[in-house]
């Protein structure tokens, strides 16, 4: 490839980048609230978080990004950039399945916790913050860092809006040079690198997150055996 095709593709790595991390802190925000929701004690408030999580996650990525960028924008007036627009639905969506693993970490608390913060008159948000998240949120972090490599493959989707991003770019090369084994090879390399680099920070992150909980990785314990074979 020519520098002035590589340097479209570096372009759409730095698009699929920056709508990455849009995304990602969208979706962050959106899974505690949907997820800490799902758990309050007011039954209308677990009714309108789970009603959020069942619409988008029962929803097509793709339909959705439809809807933002196409539907939406006759119907009140105003057009969002591929970009927003894409943050907006791909945060929305992937933040309803992290709302699940919100929820179930939460839940997976030990209740013995739950009731030791009430014994201390703790409010429920105090009980929250001080006890129940700071053991819920290290247990989010594997199943968050899927949904982040899921996150960054959808990223692919808002290419159908004529947005710059990775696959866009490639595609526009492979249509140049007319050689598709060669560049979604490099396409393909260039996720791959993207999501390893993702997992080793999550992974990072983890195991601080544990060590400021007191968890270890768990040691072996080995017994030596009296040798001889007792006591005569």
């Amino acid at each position: 490839m020519t520098s002035g095709l590589w340097e479209l593709v570096l372009k759409g790595v730095w698009v699929t980048i920056q709508l990455l991390v849009l995304s990602a802190l969208l979706a962050t925000a959106v899974s505690f609230v949907a997820g800490i929701a799902r758990t309050h004690r007011l039954w209308i408030v677990r009714f309108l978080a789970g009603f959020y999580t069942e619409v988008f996650r029962g929803t097509s990525a793709l339909v959705m990004i439809f809807w933002v960028f196409f539907v939406l924008p006759p119907a009140f007036g105003w057009q969002l950039v591929p970009l927003w627009a894409g943050t907006l639905a791909l945060g929305l969506t992937y933040g309803a399945y992290g709302s699940e693993i919100v929820r179930g970490a939460l839940n997976a608390v030990d209740p013995a916790q739950k009731e030791g913060g009430i014994a201390l008159s703790f409010t429920p948000w105090q009980r929250m913050r001080l006890i129940l998240l700071p053991q819920a949120v290290p247990e989010m972090i594997p199943p968050f860092s899927n949904l982040l490599i899921e996150l960054l493959k959808g990223t692919a989707l808002v290419s159908v809006m004529g947005m710059g991003d990775l696959a866009f770019s490639g595609n526009l090369v492979r249509l140049a040079l007319q050689e598709s084994a060669e560049i979604y090879t490099y396409i393909l390399l260039i996720y791959f690198v993207i999501a390893f680099a993702l997992t080793r920070v999550m992974r990072g992150l983890e195991k601080q997150l544990k060590a400021g909980v007191g968890k270890r990785p768990e040691k072996k314990v080995v017994v030596a055996e009296p040798v001889g074979g007792g006591v005569s």
